[in-house]
């Protein structure tokens, strides 16, 4: 003990060794604690081996060294700890999402409002415009037009008709209607959806952190050489029993991987920071430490790689003659129907319009026809706006246009066509655009030999053409959660999957995936809280660095564990000769722990800052503060 004190510059022996046993007890004990428990049901991992050589230096008076490696041992979990963030939110997220109440009509004709829970099957509910339906059902009267994007994943939003099917968690955002209840609160799609999602987190494998993996082989290896010393020396070498207990613990103390133990959560922290810096948010450092082991990434469409909103793709003139002035005032014409219009369709061709500065022009007697379009009057003429069935009340379409409409119909684009009186005069293509990262994003991920997937609720037209845009290796469409759910299950049994998402509809898949990964800034709450990484600029070039990180993590962890264990060899040898003291060893273990680190640390220069970057986790959450999440979503960074 002598030796320790003179090391620490004390005087006497006793002053070193209430100091080591105070900075244990202050923040040791809990370590400590878990590794006699882990002996206690005989699992040898890293808390193990810490806690018996802890032990160890203790009995042979080593009290500097005892406290040493478990006061930076449990600093250095901590660390790793703090950077997990916060436990999961998604279900809670999930319930919020259908109302609590439904307008329901009582037996005198009324509405009143009556708790979702309380609502029987075949109740009749009215639903006004904005409002979110509280339970699944059948529409009676009305033709609404709902956004159904968080239970089907639709980037466009439906237009219904008296027989169509409503899902609770839909928005309202056409006229008022009224639909009869087809299933309880407690069996709507949403609920099966939260039901799945807790299910698939249930069934996910644990993964194991690579420092514990190492550890199983480790621990019991010097276990068993501390043992054999222990008894062969005596029996073999004519030593003392109490010498060979002596130089057994000297071994223990010497074998604890100190610079191995410090090295991993400070190479996989700076990991983790050197990712958020690039916008990338890990919600802890096993997922950064398995992420080299995925090899298939299976993407949703909408809000992932398409842009997630309605945009005008194409328009042509019906009459290919007309002069371009002729062409302007179509243009102007659409865009002043389109501007008289709620539809998120007609929006399209509104923004698409402004963007070109086209001046719309004034029509007079605006009707709004639900689940059709618009009819107005220009001057003498009337004139519409809308899709196929408003469109059969006014013209009968000859052959060409037929093709053509069946030709963007195929590419999966939602069809506007503009009309005067029995004359169809131009045809507007409205579709989910790809994202211009997309391609890049997809062609970085197969030169990384990552195999793609898309999977998606909206309609195979659509997906398959989305994913020839993108290069996607292999695309499924009209997938509703559960469907997404088993997909991600069969792909998982050929090797680890990683899952893309945004929504609602994503999240059982992202919560059963090896990784799930969400779009930040854009993508909904419950698929941020479900996923295990947020892409804070929604770049799913992201995917990539994030992949390269990893395995590049994953190459710094071998180098540390090669630099940890090689020096430890070089001691135990020197021990064994009786060439090397007990400080000399914790000298070179502070020598190696330090070379580690640095190497770990490397990290931190790897991914190029993203403008985004921390900051713009803030500014994600000030632009959705209406959802009360600024300080949930910042806190699982560890950066609040």
């Amino acid at each position: 003990g002598r030796r320790a004190s003179h090391w620490l510059g004390l005087a006497e022996p006793w002053l070193a060794a209430a100091l080591a046993l105070s900075a244990i007890g202050l923040v040791g004990l809990p370590t400590w604690k878990k590794g006699f428990i882990a002996l206690h049901h005989r699992i040898l991992n890293i808390n193990a081996l810490m806690s018996v050589a802890v032990t160890g230096a203790l009995l042979i008076g080593q009290w500097a060294e005892a406290a040493m490696v478990l006061v930076l041992f449990t600093l250095a979990e901590r660390i790793e700890a703090h950077s997990l963030g916060r436990a999961r939110n998604a279900i809670r997220e999930l319930l919020s999402l259908a109302p609590e109440s439904a307008n329901v009509r009582q037996a005198d004709g009324s509405f009143r409002s009556v708790p979702a829970s309380e609502v029987t099957v075949s109740s009749l509910v009215r639903v006004r415009p904005g409002e979110r339906l509280a339970l699944d059902g059948s529409i009676m009267e009305g033709h609404p037009t709902l956004d159904e994007s968080p239970i089907t994943g639709e980037s466009l939003p439906v237009d219904k008709s008296p027989g169509g099917a409503v899902f609770a968690g839909s928005v309202n955002q056409g006229s008022e209607f009224l639909y009869r209840t087809t299933r309880a609160a407690s069996d709507t799609t949403l609920a099966r959806i939260i039901h799945t999602v807790e299910q698939a987190q249930a069934s996910r494998a644990p993964t194991q952190r690579f420092i514990d993996r190492f550890a199983a082989i480790y621990t019991p290896t010097v276990f068993a050489i501390a043992l054999l010393t222990a008894l062969l020396l005596p029996l073999l070498f004519g030593v003392t029993w109490l010498e060979g207990i002596y130089r057994a613990l000297v071994l223990l103390v010497i074998a604890c991987p100190c610079a191995l133990v410090i090295s991993t959560p400070v190479t996989i922290v700076s990991g983790l920071a050197a990712a958020a810096r690039s916008g990338i948010l890990i919600k802890g450092g096993t997922f950064l430490e398995q992420g080299y082991r995925l090899t298939t990434m299976a993407f949703d469409k909408t809000g992932t790689l398409t842009q997630g909103r309605p945009a005008q793709r194409a328009w042509h003139p019906l009459d290919s003659a007309l002069g371009e002035p002729a062409r302007a005032e179509l243009r102007a014409l659409a865009a002043g129907l389109a501007s008289r219009s709620s539809h998120p369709v007609s929006a399209a061709l509104t923004r698409a319009a402004e963007a070109d500065a086209v001046t719309p022009l004034d029509v007079s007697d605006v009707q709004e026809l639900p689940g059709r379009g618009v009819v107005a009057r220009q001057g003498e003429r009337r004139v519409w706006l809308g899709n196929r069935r408003l469109m059969q009340q006014f013209a009968v379409p000859d052959d060409t246009l037929e093709a053509r409409l069946a030709e963007h119909e195929a590419r999966g684009e939602t069809l506007v066509i503009l009309g005067e009186e029995s004359r169809p005069l131009a045809l507007f293509a409205v579709g989910d655009p790809l994202r211009e990262e997309s391609r890049e994003a997809v062609e970085a991920l197969h030169r990384l030999g990552v195999t793609t997937l898309m999977l998606s609720g909206d309609n195979p037209a659509s997906v398959a053409a989305v994913a020839a845009l993108a290069g996607i290796d292999e695309a499924h469409g009209s997938l509703l959660p559960e469907d997404k759910l088993a997909m991600i299950e069969a792909r998982a049994v050929r090797g680890p999957v990683g899952m893309v998402g945004d929504g609602i509809n994503d999240a059982p898949a992202l919560a059963r995936a090896d990784i799930g990964f969400a779009m930040g800034a854009l993508g909904s709450d419950a698929a941020i809280e479900t996923a295990d990484v947020a892409l804070m600029d929604d770049d799913p070039r992201r995917l990539a660095d994030f992949l390269r990180l990893s395995r590049r993590t994953r190459t710094v962890l071998l180098q540390n564990i090669a630099l940890a264990l090689g020096l430890k060899a070089v001691f135990m040898a020197l021990a064994f000769t009786g060439h090397a003291t007990l400080w000399m060893a914790v000298f070179a273990d502070m020598g190696a722990s330090l070379i580690v680190v640095a190497n770990g640390l490397r990290l931190l220069g790897m991914l190029p800052d993203a403008s985004p970057g921390l900051g713009y986790v803030r500014k994600v959450g000030e632009r959705r503060s209406s959802k009360a999440k600024i300080g949930e979503k910042a806190e699982f960074t560890g950066c609040k």
